[in-house]
Protein backbone atom coordinates (compact mmCIF):
# COMPACT_ATOMS: atom_id res chain seq x y z
CA UNK A 1 0.00 0.00 0.00
CA UNK A 2 1.27 3.73 -0.96
CA UNK A 3 2.75 5.32 1.87
CA UNK A 4 1.12 8.45 1.27
CA UNK A 5 -2.28 6.58 0.79
CA UNK A 6 -1.97 5.60 4.49
CA UNK A 7 -0.89 9.08 5.61
CA UNK A 8 -3.94 10.78 3.93
CA UNK A 9 -6.18 7.65 5.32
CA UNK A 10 -4.86 8.37 9.13
CA UNK A 11 -5.40 12.20 8.75
CA UNK A 12 -9.10 11.46 7.72
CA UNK A 13 -9.90 8.94 10.44
CA UNK A 14 -8.78 11.04 13.18
CA UNK A 15 -10.52 14.09 11.82
CA UNK A 16 -13.57 11.80 11.39
CA UNK A 17 -13.41 9.87 14.58
CA UNK A 18 -13.40 14.26 15.97
CA UNK A 19 -16.27 14.39 13.98
CA UNK A 20 -17.93 11.55 15.39
CA UNK A 21 -18.50 10.69 11.72
CA UNK A 22 -16.12 7.78 11.59
CA UNK A 23 -18.59 5.49 10.92
CA UNK A 24 -20.01 7.14 7.95
CA UNK A 25 -16.69 7.94 6.05
CA UNK A 26 -16.15 4.39 6.52
CA UNK A 27 -19.11 3.69 4.46
CA UNK A 28 -18.35 5.90 1.83
CA UNK A 29 -14.83 4.79 1.71
CA UNK A 30 -16.75 1.18 1.34
CA UNK A 31 -18.70 2.83 -1.23
CA UNK A 32 -15.54 4.36 -3.46
CA UNK A 33 -13.39 1.21 -2.96
CA UNK A 34 -16.43 -0.68 -4.63
CA UNK A 35 -17.05 2.14 -7.61
CA UNK A 36 -14.15 1.99 -8.57
CA UNK A 37 -13.80 -1.66 -8.78
CA UNK A 38 -16.90 -1.98 -10.27
CA UNK A 39 -16.30 0.38 -12.92
CA UNK A 40 -13.16 0.37 -15.20
CA UNK A 41 -13.86 3.64 -16.58
CA UNK A 42 -14.46 5.51 -12.84
CA UNK A 43 -10.69 4.40 -12.21
CA UNK A 44 -9.49 5.12 -15.83
CA UNK A 45 -10.68 8.66 -15.35
CA UNK A 46 -9.05 8.96 -11.84
CA UNK A 47 -5.78 7.59 -13.07
CA UNK A 48 -5.78 9.93 -16.41
CA UNK A 49 -3.21 12.55 -16.22
CA UNK A 50 -5.21 14.32 -19.01
CA UNK A 51 -8.74 14.23 -17.44
CA UNK A 52 -8.88 17.92 -15.98
CA UNK A 53 -8.96 18.09 -11.94
CA UNK A 54 -12.53 20.45 -12.14
CA UNK A 55 -14.21 17.07 -14.88
CA UNK A 56 -12.67 14.40 -11.99
CA UNK A 57 -14.19 16.42 -9.24
CA UNK A 58 -17.56 17.09 -11.29
CA UNK A 59 -17.69 13.31 -11.60
CA UNK A 60 -17.22 12.50 -8.25
CA UNK A 61 -19.36 14.62 -7.00
CA UNK A 62 -22.29 13.21 -8.78
CA UNK A 63 -21.45 9.80 -7.86
CA UNK A 64 -20.71 10.47 -4.40
CA UNK A 65 -23.51 13.10 -3.90
CA UNK A 66 -24.68 11.73 -0.47
CA UNK A 67 -21.31 11.30 1.13
CA UNK A 68 -20.20 12.80 4.07
CA UNK A 69 -18.60 15.98 4.31
CA UNK A 70 -15.22 14.42 5.09
CA UNK A 71 -15.10 11.97 2.39
CA UNK A 72 -15.76 15.24 0.21
CA UNK A 73 -12.73 17.50 2.41
CA UNK A 74 -10.93 14.64 1.23
CA UNK A 75 -11.60 14.52 -2.63
CA UNK A 76 -10.78 18.62 -2.45
CA UNK A 77 -7.16 17.90 -0.91
CA UNK A 78 -6.36 15.28 -3.39
CA UNK A 79 -7.31 17.04 -6.76
CA UNK A 80 -5.96 20.08 -4.66
CA UNK A 81 -2.49 18.05 -4.18
CA UNK A 82 -3.10 16.28 -7.64
CA UNK A 83 -2.77 13.15 -5.91
CA UNK A 84 -6.67 11.97 -6.83
CA UNK A 85 -4.90 8.74 -8.18
CA UNK A 86 -4.48 7.58 -4.56
CA UNK A 87 -8.18 7.76 -3.66
CA UNK A 88 -8.65 4.12 -3.69
CA UNK A 89 -5.43 3.48 -1.77
CA UNK A 90 -6.88 6.32 0.41
CA UNK A 91 -10.46 4.33 1.05
CA UNK A 92 -9.07 0.91 1.21
CA UNK A 93 -6.49 2.33 3.80
CA UNK A 94 -9.05 3.85 5.42
CA UNK A 95 -11.04 1.16 5.73
CA UNK A 96 -8.45 -1.43 7.31
CA UNK A 97 -7.57 1.69 9.87
CA UNK A 98 -10.90 1.84 10.98
CA UNK A 99 -11.34 -2.12 11.55
CA UNK A 100 -8.16 -1.92 13.67
CA UNK A 101 -9.67 0.93 15.41
CA UNK A 102 -12.76 -1.08 16.31
CA UNK A 103 -10.31 -4.16 16.87
CA UNK A 104 -12.80 -6.14 13.86
CA UNK A 105 -11.69 -7.70 11.04
CA UNK A 106 -12.61 -8.91 7.56
CA UNK A 107 -13.03 -12.92 7.68
CA UNK A 108 -13.19 -14.10 3.90
CA UNK A 109 -14.83 -17.22 3.25
CA UNK A 110 -14.77 -18.85 -0.21
CA UNK A 111 -17.50 -21.26 -0.58
CA UNK A 112 -18.83 -22.74 -3.58
CA UNK A 113 -22.11 -21.71 -2.92
CA UNK A 114 -23.68 -19.32 -0.93
CA UNK A 115 -23.42 -19.24 2.81
CA UNK A 116 -26.89 -19.34 4.74
CA UNK A 117 -27.01 -16.81 7.58
CA UNK A 118 -26.24 -19.89 10.83
CA UNK A 119 -23.36 -21.15 8.88
CA UNK A 120 -22.43 -16.92 8.78
CA UNK A 121 -22.79 -16.64 12.34
CA UNK A 122 -21.02 -20.19 13.06
CA UNK A 123 -17.83 -18.83 10.98
CA UNK A 124 -17.81 -15.19 13.18
CA UNK A 125 -17.68 -17.61 16.05
CA UNK A 126 -14.93 -19.32 14.65
CA UNK A 127 -13.24 -16.12 13.63
CA UNK A 128 -13.89 -14.88 17.10
CA UNK A 129 -12.48 -18.11 18.81
CA UNK A 130 -9.42 -18.52 16.30
CA UNK A 131 -8.20 -14.40 16.89
CA UNK A 132 -9.84 -12.75 19.66
CA UNK A 133 -12.14 -10.37 17.49
CA UNK A 134 -15.02 -9.41 16.04
CA UNK A 135 -15.62 -10.05 12.08
CA UNK A 136 -17.02 -9.18 8.95
CA UNK A 137 -17.76 -12.20 6.71
CA UNK A 138 -17.78 -11.51 3.15
CA UNK A 139 -18.61 -14.88 1.03
CA UNK A 140 -17.01 -15.19 -2.02
CA UNK A 141 -18.29 -17.62 -4.59
CA UNK A 142 -16.19 -20.08 -6.09
CA UNK A 143 -17.24 -23.34 -7.67
CA UNK A 144 -14.19 -24.59 -8.48
CA UNK A 145 -13.22 -25.41 -4.83
CA UNK A 146 -16.06 -28.42 -4.88
CA UNK A 147 -17.27 -27.89 -1.46
CA UNK A 148 -16.14 -27.19 1.72
CA UNK A 149 -14.62 -23.64 2.42
CA UNK A 150 -11.40 -21.88 2.29
CA UNK A 151 -11.47 -19.22 5.62
CA UNK A 152 -8.95 -16.43 5.21
CA UNK A 153 -8.68 -13.67 8.26
CA UNK A 154 -5.70 -11.29 8.38
CA UNK A 155 -2.64 -13.70 8.16
CA UNK A 156 -4.01 -16.69 9.03
CA UNK A 157 -5.98 -19.32 6.17
CA UNK A 158 -7.47 -22.82 6.59
CA UNK A 159 -8.90 -24.42 3.43
CA UNK A 160 -11.27 -27.43 4.10
CA UNK A 161 -12.33 -27.12 0.41
CA UNK A 162 -12.78 -30.73 -1.28
CA UNK A 163 -10.83 -29.27 -4.03
CA UNK A 164 -7.94 -28.87 -1.89
CA UNK A 165 -8.50 -32.59 -0.29
CA UNK A 166 -8.40 -34.06 -3.91
CA UNK A 167 -4.76 -32.40 -4.71
CA UNK A 168 -3.96 -33.61 -1.31
CA UNK A 169 -4.70 -37.21 -2.55
CA UNK A 170 -3.21 -36.44 -5.86
CA UNK A 171 0.11 -35.60 -4.50
CA UNK A 172 0.15 -38.73 -2.02
CA UNK A 173 -0.72 -41.07 -4.91
CA UNK A 174 1.85 -39.36 -7.06
CA UNK A 175 5.15 -39.72 -4.19
CA UNK A 176 4.23 -43.15 -3.34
Amino acid sequence: MNRAAIRYAKAVLSLATDQKSAEAVNSDMKSIVNAIAGSEDLNQMLQSPVVKSSDKKAVLTKVFKDANASTMNLIDTLIDNKRLALLNDVASSYNTLFDRLRDSQIAKVTTAVPLTEDLKLKVMAKVKELTGKEAEVKNIIDESILGGFILRVGDIQYNASIANKLDKLKREFTFN
